[in-house]
């Protein structure tokens, strides 16, 4: 048989027409029991068996059981190693609460969950009603003692391990708290009374209205119970829910110390130009424009701008003022015989359209006195030249300044034998009164006049003065000197001061 048999991958060869044994048993048909499966042979034909090749045996496979054990155990060491960053370190609590090998978010969820669990039995009159915590608003910074464990206490810090508790303040929220404790237990709840502040109209001063004491169930005393359970590391405790004295949130202290400040701000209230206060306001009117107000327990004011408007809108009738000049009497001379008027300076009210929003903020501070922009307008200094001239032949008497005469009246001179003198005098003594003449009418000069009023010695023993014993003016009736109307002689006292120049002439 001249068929070439290819095994496979095997190059072509021609077979000897005479195979040796040798040859024959490298041909021979496998059977099953050789490892090869029978519809891999093809069956004998009659009278003739063909040739056939053992199919060639794959390359024996390396085992790699070590890789894989290998690859295990570096994946679980990667595993454990990415966990320690992720991981509270273990044996840590926040406030009592374990958070060990667990990450920041499920301990936040875990710190808020055994709080909210945390059951509350009020004995006593509280007759053992139960209150979880979630009921009384309980919470502290779980998320933030969540981060802060984890940063300073990671899983892969062995050192970390089994640290000390880390601290957290458990708080309960007033009004879920107050609200629960009412309803749970109403019998224990007797609200207190604030001490108040109330304008007294009839002393015009703030006075104090007494606080009175209440009961209820001690909310701070509540949250200490719960943050030494939970540092414990419990759950369930029991706190008394009988009444416990509640004090006012405003006492009686409070209260007197705010009335003694609005007393202050009331004694120096008003609007003010430099030190001078311009315009006061009363006491009336500054209460109409404060109220006192309860603020979580502390006492503040409030002051009512539009109030305060209506006093802002009359100021510059109030303040605006001309200038007063400075006024000297003088004699001819130009020496200054007396400062007649002090110089004022003017003043205009700057712009007051923020006025009341501004002085509403101040006493809201408890500061009343409110300084005023004002532009000063500067006085002038004038010297007025002051004489009196009396006419004996018109028996009259005038009084002029700078040359002009401003008023002017009858008068009485001396009769024949007691002329009064002409001639330019000053006047250089005054009496407010005094008695003139003697007693003894025996003796000179004959009369007697007591209490004669607003003397003004000119000439010797000859004087301006009052007379109240006649009326006869315009005629001559003295003993020398110029008489006239008491309320006339006392306008010339006023008005001449010593050294005023007098002209005697007919």
């Amino acid at each position: 048989m001249t068929d070439l048999i290819s095994a496979p991958d095997a190059g072509t060869s021609k077979l000897p027409e005479s195979p040796s044994a040798a040859d024959e048993t490298a041909t021979a048909v496998l059977t099953p029991a050789d490892g090869v499966a029978s519809e891999d042979v093809a069956p004998p034909s009659d009278g003739d068996q063909p040739l056939a090749w053992a199919p060639v045996e794959p390359r024996p496979k390396r085992k790699r059981v070590g890789l894989w054990v290998g690859i295990g155990v570096g994946a679980l060491a990667l595993g454990a190693g990415a966990a320690s960053l992720i991981l509270i370190a273990p044996g840590t609590t926040v406030a009592g609460i374990p958070v060990g090998f667990m990450t920041p978010g499920a301990a936040a969820e875990a710190i808020s969950t055994h709080l909210a669990e945390t059951e509350i039995t009020l004995t006593g009159a509280g007759e053992d009603i139960v209150l979880t915590g979630a009921d009384l608003g309980a919470a502290m910074d779980a998320r933030g003692l969540a981060d802060e464990a984890f940063a300073s206490r990671p899983l892969w810090n062995i050192g970390a391990w089994m640290g000390e508790p880390i601290a957290g303040e458990i708080v309960l929220d007033p009004e879920t708290a107050d609200s629960a404790l009412r309803k749970a237990v109403p019998s224990s709840y007797a609200d207190p009374v604030d001490a108040g502040v109330v304008f007294d109209a009839a002393t015009g001063a703030y006075v104090t209205t007494p606080s009175e004491t209440g009961t209820g169930i001690d909310i701070d005393d509540l949250t200490a119970a719960i943050a030494d359970t939970v540092a414990d590391g419990g759950r369930t405790l029991e706190f008394p829910g009988g009444p416990a004295e509640a004090q006012p949130a405003i006492s009686d202290e409070d209260a007197a110390t705010t009335a003694a400040s609005l007393n202050t701000l009331l004694g120096s209230i008003g609007f003010y130009v430099g030190e001078e206060r311009t315009v006061p306001i009363d006491p009336a009117t500054a209460a109409s424009w404060l109220t006192i107000v309860d603020e979580d327990g502390q006492l503040r004011i409030e002051a009512d701008e539009t109030a305060i408007q209506a006093t802002v809108d009359a100021l510059p009738a109030a303040v605006n003022r001309a200038p007063v000049d400075a006024a000297t009497i003088v004699n001819s001379s130009g020496a200054v015989l007396r400062d007649e008027a002090a110089g004022q300076v003017g003043r205009a009210l700057g712009d007051t359209s923020d006025v009341a929003a501004d002085f509403a903020a101040q006493l809201e501070k408890g500061e009343g006195a409110f300084a005023l922009e004002v532009e000063e307008v500067p006085f002038a200094s004038v010297a007025i030249v002051r004489t009196i001239d009396v006419d004996l032949g018109s028996q009259t008497l005038s009084l002029l300044e700078n040359g002009n005469v401003i008023d002017s009246w009858r008068i009485s001179s001396g009769v024949d034998g007691w002329e009064t003198e002409t001639g330019n005098y000053t006047i250089n003594w005054k009496l407010n009164s005094q008695n003139m003449g003697n007693q003894d009418l025996t003796k000179a000069p004959g009369y007697y006049q007591p209490n004669v009023k607003w003397v003004m010695y000119f000439n010797g023993d000859q004087a301006l003065h009052g007379v109240y014993w006649h009326s006869n003016f315009g005629r001559r009736m003295s003993h020398g000197c110029v008489g006239m109307p008491e309320w006339q002689a006392k306008k010339v006292f006023d008005w001449a001061p010593q050294g005023v120049e007098i002209s005697v002439h007919y």
